[in-house]
């Protein structure tokens, strides 16, 4: 697949975690992927994986976007950098909903291959996220 092909899947990937939809994880998401997540030993598999983590993030933030801001493609490698917004309102790493408003930059490196993603490293700014919804002093 060329640069401009996996920027095209970086789109749809996009919406995709936006409105978490099962269809679009299977059309993106290769079976055997493998998404390492912060503060897990194990990495998640395949698209179920990457919607428990969605799951994970919409149960503290019911109303969570991801704006994709930079993007940078080569070969099969992509590393982007996004924002997330949201409103605590659900528990979220033990901490109880508070209304706050959140938006927290995440820095991941993703790995395509037939147009479908098989790897994620991803670094979302989780103390700058908790130090927002005040589980953290800032």
């Amino acid at each position: 697949m060329t640069t401009e092909s996996n920027k095209q899947v970086m789109s749809r990937f996009l919406e995709f975690i936006n409105t978490a939809s099962e269809a679009l994880a299977q059309e993106l998401i290769s079976t055997d992927a493998v998404f390492h997540v912060p503060g897990r030993a194990d990495p998640v598999k395949g698209p179920e994986g990457y919607l428990e983590i969605i799951a994970m993030m919409r149960s503290g933030f019911s109303d969570i976007q991801w704006t994709l801001e930079e993007m940078i493609a080569e070969d099969d490698k992509i590393a982007a950098r996004f924002i997330m917004r949201g409103t605590h309102k659900g528990l979220f790493f033990g901490v109880p909903a508070t209304g706050k408003s959140i938006q927290v930059q995440a820095m991941n490196i993703y790995r395509l291959s037939d147009g479908k993603f098989v790897e994620e490293r991803g670094q979302p700014d989780l103390l700058g996220l908790l130090q927002q919804i005040g589980a953290i002093p800032s």
